[in-house]
Order: C-alpha cells, then structure tokens, then sequence
C-alpha cells in the first residue's frame, strides 16, 4: 500500500500554485528518512511571477506610514501564537527536531522578533536637518530597498525565515522568499499565515511570495533584474556564488554564511558549568547552527579533566524521534549532512582520539551520536572546517597569546566565548577576537535587540536588532535652497 503524499505548492501574489512546468521533488522526513511531501521544483517562469507580484505590491506597500505596516506585523506574530501547534508540527516534520524544543525554543524567540520589528518599523532614524552650506537645508531620508529575494536555510527553516521577512517589511520592502528544498514545510504555511493578515488588512498579497526549488531556483532569483536586495544564510560556497551573480547588476547583498566558534576555556574556570553550558551549546540542533559551540580550546592545565566531564556530558546527551520528550536533539537534516558528518569522522588524523560518539545512531532517519573528538591540532581539517553536526573538537593551549592565535586562525567569524572568572582577561579576549559576537561565561543566546552576523568568510550584513533592520533600507540625502 502506497502512501499518497502531500502536495505544497508555491505562493505567489496570494495564490497556491504548482511549478509552471509541473516539476517537482521529494520532501523527506529525516527522522525517518522517508518521503512525506512533494514541493514545486521553480522555473524561470515562477521566478518571474512572483517578482512581477513583488514588484507590483511594492509602492504602495512602500507609500504605508509606518504605523500600518506595524499593524500588519503584530497581527502576523499574533498568528504565529494562535496557530503555533500547527508550526511546530510543520518544522518538527521538516526538520525531526523534538517537538518541545521547537514549542519552548523556537515560537517564543520568533513571535519576539516579529514584534520586535513591527516596533523598529517606526523608529527610523536619521541625521537631524540642518544647514551645510550657507542657504541649503539638508535632509537625510531613509527609503526601503525594494523587492527583496531571500534564501532561507535547512536548520532552522521557520527562524530564518522570520529574521528575513520581518525587518524587510517592516523596513517597506515587498519579499520573494525561498526555503530550502529539503525544508520547505513550514514555510509555505508562514506564506498561509501571512497572506491570510495582508487580506485581511487589505493589503496586495503580492507582498509576501513564497517558492520552493533547489540551487538554480535560488540562482535564478539572485540574477533576476527585479530585486534589488539578495540576502542568504548559507554555506560559504552559496554565499560566493550569490555575491558573483549579484556582482553582475552590482545588487546589494546580505550574506550570514559559516561558522566554526571557538569556546576559549581558561583555567580558572568552574569546569562543570562550562561543561554543561558548552554540550548544551553544542550539541542544541544537533550542532545544526553556525554559532555552535563545536570548537573548544581549554587551558592545558585542566585539558584532562575538562576533556573526561565532557566526554561524560555527550554519553548522557541522547537523541532521537520528534515526539519523544527525553532526547535533546533531533536527526542531521538529510542524507547528504550525515555523510558529512561521517567523513570528518572517518578522516581523523591518527593523533585524534574519539572520547565520545563518533557513529551514526539508529537504522532510520539520519541520528548522529553526540561526539567528542580530542588530541587535536589547529591545522587539522576538522578543526578548520565546518561540520554542522554534533561534533565537539578540543585542543588543549598554553597560554593567552596561543588561544586568540588559534581562535582567529580560522577562515570564519561568525561567534565565539571565553570562559573565565578573570574580568580583565575576559575584556581583552572580547576585544582580540576577530568574531561577530563574543559571549562570556555562556554561549549560544541570541536576543532580538542585538545584532548577529559575522566577518571574513562568515559573511557580512547584521540580521537582528536595528542593525538588522538598517541593512533594508538605503540613504537619500535631499538638499533645498532657503531661497524659495
């Protein structure tokens, strides 16, 4: 007996529509590894459509005072409260994450940023007027961008997708967003949540699009000539090849791309709230997130005894199927992720040693055991590379001047942490750090507030805070004569 499975389909200008060629691919569930869904694999011609509805809802989406376009998005986080049972299931299905994690962890934080910015839609600011020259008033405006063309990632598919719609429209952009193609549930429900608030504020639902596709999808939305804006979180190598297509039409970009934290663990540190802080922060998403805290470097004085707590720690991390309330993370995303996950392991150096995991979980889905990898050297592939699994490396340092050498010997700079009770020393490790963020005695919060997005290959554009929001908006000065 077959299984019927069920048919998502785009949204474009407040309507559900296949791919225009019919085309399609499979949605699988990773927890079981087996297809639950089709999603329309997008053409040029869907492409086309919804940037065409974009840039169609753009001027008078633009021409809203502020206070409306707050409205719309209060009501959208108001949504997102009443039905979030049906979004935790959606992302639970995409993803195989534990459906109370997704209900405590990933609602609360998203109905926030929402507001969040529904408020900073109205806090604009700009330089105060005044007279540079004898006889002219200058004014600075801030203007939105225009049609926007995001790419939202697999790890945390609804998340992202709120980081990238809610300072957008807030800012008087109109939004093509497309999901990944392994994850694209949950997002073509937020486009029913959404078009659902547009109609019923009487605003075009050309405002908010969704597509579904894969790599040339995303390819094709990047070089299109509507939008003005691409943003993408993603891998280095996306993130290059979206900033070259836009090179072409020179689009502004805003990339969150790779991460490889290091976690800086001095000596005088309480070693069991570290350990439990930093498995925590490692192992949360199945180390499915770009600012995990995957990459310890603890003093050599304590390495031992860090190193066995930790180990410890991992054995008692489980993992495991959605609905099951003890486990702490879900499976790797797909297929292709777990034979990542298993090359790195597979290819340790011979000076490696394996202290805890290090094996695939289970006969279905794709579930990693929490790992701990030891005897590591900084030139070691597992030490400079991303593995986006839950892998926890250490490498044991000398002194400070060797652990901020190390930390920033890394292509990336997205997060980082210090572990310390030394104030002093934790002010001049947060200012030597080449990262984005720098957390100090913890790792991994995230508030609406504050910015996160980082430098070098890591990428660069803030997402949060008003920062986030700046990056969706461009700067006109006007200048008038006082002379009438």
């Amino acid at each position: 007996m077959t299984t019927e499975l069920r048919r998502l389909r785009n949204y474009i200008d407040g309507e559900f529509r296949d791919a225009a060629d019919g085309r399609t691919t499979e949605v699988v569930d990773p927890s079981t590894g087996e297809a639950y869904a089709t999603a329309p694999l997008s053409g040029a011609a869907d492409v086309d459509a919804a940037m065409a509805a974009a840039a169609t809802a753009f001027p008078a989406w633009r021409d809203l005072v502020p206070a409306e376009r707050q409205k719309v998005l209060l009501k959208i986080a108001d949504r997102f409260e009443e039905r979030a049972e049906e979004l935790i299931a959606a992302e639970s299905e995409n993803c195989g994450k534990p459906v109370a994690l997704v209900r405590s962890e990933e609602i609360p934080p998203m109905v926030d940023q929402i507001r969040f910015f529904a408020g900073a839609a109205r806090m604009l600011e700009g330089r105060a007027a005044g007279e540079y020259m004898d006889g002219l008033t200058s004014i600075v405006r801030r203007e939105p961008v225009g049609v926007c063309a995001q790419v939202a990632p697999w790890n945390y598919p609804m998340m992202m997708a709120v980081w990238k719609f809610a300072p957008a429209l807030a800012a008087g952009n109109t939004v093509v967003l497309k999901p990944s193609d392994t994850t694209p549930a949950s997002t073509v429900l937020i486009a029913e949540i959404i078009g659902g608030v547009l109609d019923e504020l009487g605003h075009s639902r050309g405002v908010f699009n969704v597509i579904c596709g894969d790599r040339d999808t995303g390819r094709l939305m990047v070089e299109h000539k509507t939008p003005a804006m691409a943003s993408i979180t993603g891998s280095v190598r996306a993130g290059m090849q979206v900033a070259e297509s836009a090179s072409k039409d020179l689009k502004r970009v805003h990339l969150e791309l790779g991460g490889k934290a290091p976690v800086v663990v001095f000596e005088d540190t309480d070693i069991a709230k570290a350990v439990e802080g930093i498995a925590e922060a490692g192992y949360f998403n199945a180390g499915q997130d770009c600012t995990a805290a995957t990459r310890v470097l603890v003093h050599e004085s304590i390495h031992d005894e860090f190193v066995t707590a930790l180990a410890k720690a991992a054995a008692d991390t489980r993992t495991g199927a959605p609905d099951d309330e003890d486990v702490f993370y879900g499976p790797l995303n797909n297929a292709n992720q777990l034979a990542q996950v298993k090359r790195f392991i597979d290819g340790l150096p011979a000076h490696a040693k394996i202290e805890a995991g290090g094996h695939q979980v289970g006969e279905k889905g794709y579930f990693y055991a929490p790992t701990v990898v030891s005897g590591l050297k900084q030139d070691d592939e597992i030490v400079q590379q991303e593995v986006f699994g839950p892998v926890i490396t250490v490498q044991s340092f000398r002194d400070e001047d060797q652990a901020v050498e190390w930390s920033n010997g890394v292509e990336y700079a997205l997060a980082s942490s210090v572990w310390t009770k030394d104030h002093a020393r934790a002010m001049r490790m947060s200012k030597k750090l080449d990262f984005g963020c720098v957390w100090i005695n913890t790792h991994i919060p995230l508030v609406a507030e504050m910015p996160h997005g980082g430098f070098k290959k890591s990428g660069y554009g803030k997402d949060l805070s008003g920062y986030g929001f700046e990056d969706y908006t461009r700067i006109k000065h006007v200048m008038t004569s006082l002379d009438g």
